[in-house]
């Protein structure tokens, strides 16, 4: 994690990150949404599939309020849960640029989807 981190903070060209399937869990996503504050070129990231629970999903939303690139988030099958989901979606109010995130396979509930619900009303994207 430590590694992908230091990777992505040098990182001036690199715009897609694909990391399916790597079991990198909450400690690597926090690894990761520290590197996003500060790359200015990573458009796309998909960390499907890496069991990153509630406690990664939070560390991403943190990253995403500042986040000015990101246009693309993949978190499908991570088991966010409600408590992941009203994270991103506090960060979802205010950032303006990502325009694609998935979360199929996050064990949503009513809460969870409302929350995302009502933070994208009225975005068009």
């Amino acid at each position: 994690a430590a590694r992908i981190r230091g990777g992505l903070e040098r990182n001036g060209v690199l715009t897609t990150l694909n990391l399916l399937g790597n079991n990198i869990r909450a400690e690597g996503a926090a690894a990761i949404a520290e590197a996003l504050r500060g790359n200015g070129v990573l458009t796309n990231l998909d960390i499907e599939i890496n069991d990153i629970g509630p406690g990664g999903a939070e560390a991403i939303a943190e990253a995403l309020q500042g986040n000015e690139v990101l246009k693309s988030l993949n978190l499908w099958d991570n088991s966010i849960g409600d408590e992941g989901a009203k994270a991103l979606a506090s960060a979802l109010r205010v950032n303006e640029v990502l325009q694609s995130i998935n979360l199929e396979y996050n064990n949503l509930g009513d809460e969870g989807k409302g929350a995302i619900r009502d933070a994208v009303s009225g975005r068009v994207g």
